[in-house]
């Protein structure tokens, strides 16, 4: 009998790893041939942008566990659940990111010699932002409204001219006198 395994409607972030228990040659041809690993899957079709076949000795010095954290942004939490298994594995994966099925709900019926190691999250980008920017900078000045700065205007403005007004009356009288 078959695994079945779920991919709900929308998930998007979860990443899949495989491990290929099959012969060099056949698992270069899921990775170059159109459809093939569609076939081993049990899908009519598959993104294959969204999907890696290689080696796990191809990673040298990064690793696997290396590889899905800095290469795929892999929560830590989920490579330390399934960190064992990910770094027992030897010969060649397969990596298959959630998108691959475009957000709609699948069922994949792998062949026997594709077997699911682990289920992992990527990290998600927080895209939100605080309701309010810390820096004081950033804050919003009291303005004075336009009307407002307009009648303080005006009557500086009348208030200089009075002075001005008496100043040369003033001086008008005092000439006169």
């Amino acid at each position: 009998m078959q695994d079945v395994i779920e991919i709900p409607k929308g998930a998007r972030d979860q990443v899949l790893i495989f491990a290929l228990d099959m012969p060099v040659e056949q698992a270069k041809f899921l990775r170059d041939e159109d459809g093939a690993l569609a076939q081993v899957l049990g899908l009519p079709t598959i993104e294959m942008t969204q999907v890696e076949i290689f080696p796990v000795e191809d990673l040298e010095g990064l690793g696997l566990l290396g590889y899905l954290r800095e290469g795929m942004g892999v929560s830590e939490a989920d490579l330390s659940e399934h960190g064992m298994a990910l770094d027992g594995l030897s010969g060649w994966v397969l990596v298959l990111r959630a998108r691959a099925f475009d957000g709609a709900a699948t069922r994949l019926t792998p062949a026997r010699s594709v077997t699911l190691v682990a289920r992992l999250g990527e990290v998600k980008t927080d895209w939100s932002a605080p309701s309010t920017i810390p820096s004081a900078a950033a804050q919003p000045t009291l303005r004075t409204p336009p009307r407002e700065a307009r009648n303080r205007a005006r009557r500086i403005g009348a208030s200089l001219f009075a002075v001005v007004m008496l100043l040369i009356c003033l001086a008008i009288w005092g000439l006169v006198t």
